[in-house]
């Protein structure tokens, strides 16, 4: 399994310029190529290929005095360039057929130098290196210091330099775990957790733990307003509009770092406390149409459920996700009386049928574990429930064909 390893980079100024002139050279090269192929499909003729692309944007205009500073950075930035064009435009013709899942993908734009993200990737042919002093040495950059928060579990394959929206540099590098030692630090267990995620609760699960929502954005939100109002007032162009502007990156990055961490936590402790975790697949883009939208990107529900599946396949942990059609809140965990849907104010609720008294989200976060049961067979596959119209009273978008709505 491929995972990613991301470490604070500190460059000298120095090293700051050389890293500018490299990530300007690579966006030059993806705008080449992006025009290349514009120009192709206006003319009626068939796209250029990669090796075709590669002779004429790199090799040849080196040899040119328009494009002679390309020589000035390493030549395997401007092919990793030509690559992320190629995909670019792969996931673009593979969205418009159909082949590829997701929302549809427009065709590739040209990078802006005022994107206030950059980026550039180093390969193993590129002879970049980690000196006997822990820095990170590129090629025709130089040495550059980085803050080891822990030890890399094996040899990188390549290394991703990051220039965020803040300023700040990372380098982000891809690592082959390794299947053996991955199972000796998570030793096996016999428990099984279901987990309800909500708002007022960022989760509940079915032992009855309650796990608080942070609300990192909503406790953040005078601080960004004052960020924000300050860098409405400065003129545009002006350096100082440059400064109120990574203030108010600066802010955004704190809370999503926040929010990050506080995923990665609880993440790992119900991965390393259980063998089976199951979890409701919520429609958080439907939800983020409603009036609870801030709240919803506050909580960061889909992150921290692609947290859940990436440690549970890494760890050999096993994961379900629910039907968002499967009736959690309205059916009594105890006898499985249909209770019918209930307003999101009703937080407890008595059972006609065995007079339970059951709170709303640990009644949820049961059934959820019962349902992630019930949906796998003795041969391990899932069972596919019949899919089944959504209450009226539920959050989402209404009124849409059923296909696209079901489980």
């Amino acid at each position: 399994m491929q995972l990613r390893y991301s470490f604070r980079l500190y460059p000298a100024p120095g090293r700051r310029a050389a890293l500018a002139r490299a990530f300007g050279c690579a966006r030059v090269v993806f705008n080449d190529a992006v025009r290349a192929r514009e120009d192709a499909r206006a003319a009626g003729r068939p796209f250029p290929t990669a090796g075709e692309l590669s002779r004429t944007l790199i090799t040849q205009a080196k040899r040119t005095a328009e494009r002679s500073w390309l020589g000035e950075v390493s030549a395997v930035v401007l092919q990793q360039s030509l690559r992320d064009a190629e995909t670019a435009y792969r996931n673009f013709f593979a969205s418009l057929k159909g082949e590829r899942q997701g929302p549809k993908l427009s065709a590739p734009r040209f990078k802006s130098s005022k994107d206030h993200r950059q980026a550039i990737r180093f390969t193993a042919n590129a002879r970049w290196s980690i000196t006997p002093s822990g820095r990170l040495n590129l090629p025709k950059i130089g040495e550059v210091r980085v803050k080891w928060s822990r030890t890399l579990p094996g040899v990188p394959s390549s290394v991703t330099v990051i220039k965020d929206a803040a300023g700040r540099y990372f380098a982000s590098f891809v690592i082959d775990t390794d299947p053996a030692a991955d199972a000796a630090r998570m030793p096996s267990s016999d428990q099984t957790v279901g987990v309800d995620l909500g708002l007022t609760h960022f989760a509940v699960l079915s032992d009855g733990t309650k796990i608080d929502s942070p609300r990192f954005l909503r406790r953040a939100e005078k601080k960004f307003k004052k960020a924000q109002r300050e860098l409405s007032r400065k003129q545009k162009g002006s350096k100082n509009r440059g400064k109120a502007r990574l203030k108010v990156a600066r802010a955004h990055t704190q809370v999503a770092d926040a929010r990050r961490e506080f995923h990665h936590q609880l993440s790992t402790r119900l991965i390393r406390e259980n063998q089976a975790v199951a979890v409701e697949d919520l429609a958080v883009k439907a939800l983020a149409r409603t009036r609870l939208a801030k709240s919803v990107h506050d909580a960061g529900w889909s992150q921290f459920v692609g947290m859940l599946e990436y440690k549970a396949k890494r760890y050999g942990r096993t994961f379900v996700k629910v039907g968002r059609f499967e009736p959690t809140s309205q059916v009594c965990s105890a006898c499985g009386h249909p209770g019918g849907p209930k307003p999101l104010h009703v937080r407890e609720w008595t059972c006609p049928a065995c007079d339970a008294v059951h709170d709303r989200d640990h009644n949820a976060a049961k059934n959820v574990k019962q349902a992630a049961g019930l949906a796998v067979t003795a041969c391990g596959a899932q069972v596919r429930p019949e899919p089944v119209l959504a209450q009226r009273d539920e959050a989402g978008s209404h009124g849409s064909p059923l296909c696209a709505r079901a489980a």
